[in-house]
Formats: structure tokens, C-alpha cells, sequence
């Protein structure tokens, strides 16, 4: 059941956090979960000694965290804090979408529009590749900016074309110069009910998008095994060879796999990097055998839910999600 209440939120966020202490390896992303559930429940004092926690801890994605501290702790007062840890963000020019659009978000929650746009425009400058191509997480950096630039009352420049472009091809009803224009907070208020209409419309059409973007709350993962646990894997477990006949087909597969899923129209597609020591113990608590063929797409279910899945399919400049450590796409994305 989903949480509707305050009561509700902290219970999912005590439940969270003993899930925490019984998976310590995946705790930072238990924490995180935990702490949303806690500034929805309005203890927020409660959330930020959690962020605390975890940057105490060194963790994966520190600007991250940063980022979302910031937000909370702007939220309830500490808006001198919430400001050094956006200028260490932005100092620390981190290389992913999430820390950037948070901080901008928050600046532009507090009517920070200028210094928004400015970090929109930083992350975009950082993330975006040269050519066409825009990454997924990409998308809703060049919707932010678009929606402050309109805000602010610049006019178009390239970016917010791009931002069209991208947008018409998801949301093709109304276009974001309608979705983000001012006035629209003023129809709201308004007693004609053909500016009421037209604005419900809109809204929904801003909650169909947001809906499906929140439909899955984990991706459609693959399970990827490196080269080295699949030799421990098989050397354990030979059965598993029917399964797995070389680690290059192995690879050639996942990426197939995940073509055939995106062609379908299935949307959130991400792979998750398996361990034997971790897969044993998961074959363990399911009270069954590694050889069980069926545990694997469970296991991979489950590294993904804990928030252990990387979106894929990578920009065609990034490196590839096999390892080798070449651009995607003169690797498997060629």
C-alpha cells in the first residue's frame, strides 16, 4: 500500500531503515529512501541527521546527497547551509543529472531564478553530448531550464529547441511554452470555465507524463555478470553453463536483450552487475539452489529495486556498460 499520511511515511521509513541494517552493501540507497520518506512526513530534522549519516560514511554518490541535504535543510530554515552545500555542489561538477537538477530545483523553489537557470546551464554545458543524441537524464535538465529561461522571460535559444523537440516526441498535445507559461498559475484563480478547462487539460497531460515516468519504481534490469565472477560463477556451479556458454555471448546477449525490450516500447531499461557472494546469498534467503535457473531474473529484480541498476542504454560517447572501458558506441552500441 502506498504511504498517504505522515503516519504512513514514517512507518515505510522505519521499515527502510531495518532493510538497511540488514543489507549494510546497500544501504546508502535505503538511507536515501528512508530520508524522502521522513521530509514527506514533515521530520525533517530527522531526514537531514540521516543525510549527515551517510556523508559521514563517504558514500558512492556524496554530491548527491549533498544536493538533497540542501533541498531539506532550505526547507526547514538552515537556508545558509542549504547554500554552501549547492556551491559545493557546483564546484564539485558532478557527472550526474540528479544532484544538478535537485540543486536547481531548489534554487528555483525559493524564487532563486537566476542562479536555477545558471546551474541548469552548467549541468547542461557538463552532460550534454555534441551531437544529437540527448540522454535520458538529460531530458528533464533541458525542461528545467526551459521552464526558468520562460520564467524569467528569455527568449528561445538552442537548448530550449532541443528541449522542444524532445518534448514533442513524448508529451505531442501541448507544447512547453504552454505547459511552462506563467499565466497558467493565474488561470487557476480564474472564474471563466473555458480558461479552467483548458488548464485542466494541460495538467492532466503534465500528469500522464509524470505517471508514466513513475509507473516502474525500479528499471526492467539485466543481469550482467564481469568476466571474472562468471568464471567463479561457473566454476562453482557447471550446470550454469547451459546458461551462460561464454562470457562474449553472454554480453552479445545482454545487449540484444535490452534492444528487443526498448523496440517492444518498454521504457526505465537498466542492467545490474551480479556477484557470486552476493547471488549465493540471495539463492540462500530464497531457500533454493544457485544451479536454479529462475532465481536469476529474481536476483536481478532485486539488485535493481535496491536501487543497484545503471540506465541503459549509455550516450553513445559514454563508456560502455560492459567494462571495457571503450565509448559505447564503438563497443556495443555499434
Amino acid at each position: 500500500m502506498r504511504p498517504d499520511t505522515p503516519a504512513d511515511h514514517t512507518a515505510e521509513a522505519e521499515r527502510l531503515l531495518r532493510t538497511a541494517a540488514q543489507y549494510p552493501e546497500d544501504d546508502e540507497q535505503l538511507l536515501l529512501q528512508a530520508a524522502a520518506h521522513l521530509e514527506l512526513a514533515g521530520d525533517r530534522e530527522r531526514a537531514s541527521g540521516l543525510y549527515d549519516r551517510l556523508l559521514a560514511d563517504e558514500p558512492d554518490h556524496p554530491e548527491l546527497v549533498k544536493a538533497l541535504q540542501a533541498a531539506n535543510l532550505w526547507e526547514y530554515g538552515h537556508e545558509a547551509e542549504a547554500r554552501a552545500l549547492i556551491a559545493g555542489v557546483r564546484i564539485a561538477a558532478p557527472a550526474q543529472a540528479a544532484p544538478w537538477e535537485i540543486i536547481a530545483e531548489t534554487l528555483e523553489s525559493h524564487d532563486e531564478l537566476e542562479a536555477s537557470h545558471e546551474c541548469f546551464s552548467e549541468a547542461l554545458a557538463l552532460l550534454l553530448p555534441e551531437d544529437d543524441e540527448v540522454p535520458y537524464a538529460a531530458q528533464s535538465l533541458l525542461a528545467g531550464r526551459h521552464r526558468v529561461r520562460r520564467m524569467l522571460g528569455l527568449p528561445h535559444d538552442d537548448h530550449d529547441a532541443l528541449a522542444d523537440r524532445v518534448h514533442s516526441t513524448r508529451t505531442p498535445d501541448f507544447s512547453l511554452d504552454e505547459l511552462h507559461d506563467p499565466k497558467r498559475l493565474w488561470a487557476l484563480g480564474s472564474d471563466n470555465p473555458a480558461e479552467l478547462t483548458a488548464e485542466i487539460a494541460r495538467l492532466r497531460s503534465e500528469l500522464g507524463s509524470y505517471r508514466s515516468a513513475l509507473s516502474r519504481p525500479f528499471p526492467v534490469a539485466v543481469l550482467h555478470w564481469p568476466a571474472r565472477e562468471l568464471a567463479e560463477l561457473l566454476e562453482a556451479y557447471p550446470d550454469l553453463a547451459v546458461e551462460y556458454p561464454s562470457h562474449e555471448a553472454h554480453l552479445t546477449g545482454i545487449e540484444s536483450s535490452l534492444r528487443d525490450l526498448a523496440a517492444t516500447g518498454t521504457e526505465n531499461l537498466g542492467i545490474v552487475t551480479a556477484t557470486v557472494p552476493s547471488y549465493e546469498a540471495f539463492a540462500a534467503s530464497e531457500a533454493s539452489s544457485p544451479t536454479n535457473t529462475a532465481l536469476l531474473p529474481q536476483y536481478a529484480t532485486t539488485l535493481a529495486a535496491r536501487g543497484r541498476a545503471l540506465p541503459w542504454p549509455p550516450a553513445k560517447s559514454a563508456s560502455c556498460w560492459c567494462g571495457s572501458g571503450d565509448a559505447y558506441r564503438g563497443c556495443h552500441g555499434g
